[in-house]
């Protein structure tokens, strides 16, 4: 296996690292049924967030440098369209999903009683992300698709 086969791996381990992510963990909260298991459900969501960044940057390196190995630049409609489709996907998760579940985490931490029911406000909270990670995970989708059939 060469350079390019080599990139080539990382790249996909890294895709499957933030797909694999992105995909769990809402699984993984919806599943607590009170707020101690909500509690346990972000701390494991906090703890395992590195593995999207460091897939994240490990995408970015691999990719600009199969662009680069390849010759293939910026010339391609189906490499430009993912990269803004990932710029976009970045924009959600880091600008609206993440401040949204600080606040629900602050929340969860300050609550007494840890046994009790998730009480509606936190399930409020948790349905209005709900929207914006599907939308994450239909642009991840799109994503690969285009990586994958390169259409245009």
């Amino acid at each position: 296996m060469g350079l390019f086969g080599l990139l080539l791996v990382l790249h996909i381990l890294a895709s499957i690292a933030i797909i694999g992510f992105a995909f769990v963990m809402p699984i993984i909260r919806r599943s607590a049924r009170t707020v101690g298991q909500l509690y346990f459900a972000f701390g494991i969501t906090t703890k395992l967030a590195i593995m999207p960044k460091i897939g994240g940057a490990v995408l970015i390196l691999t990719g600009v440098w199969l662009m680069i190995i390849t010759k293939m630049g910026l010339s391609q409609m189906w490499l430009n369209v993912s990269i803004l489709l990932s710029l976009l996907m970045v924009v959600m998760i880091d600008g609206w999903i993440e401040p949204r579940m600080k606040k629900i985490i602050k929340l969860i931490s300050e609550s007494q009683d840890q046994d009790n029911e998730i009480p509606a406000e936190f399930g409020l909270l948790i349905k209005k992300i709900v929207p914006i990670e599907r939308a994450a995970q239909l642009l991840m989708i799109a994503i690969v698709a285009l990586m994958v059939v390169k259409p245009f």
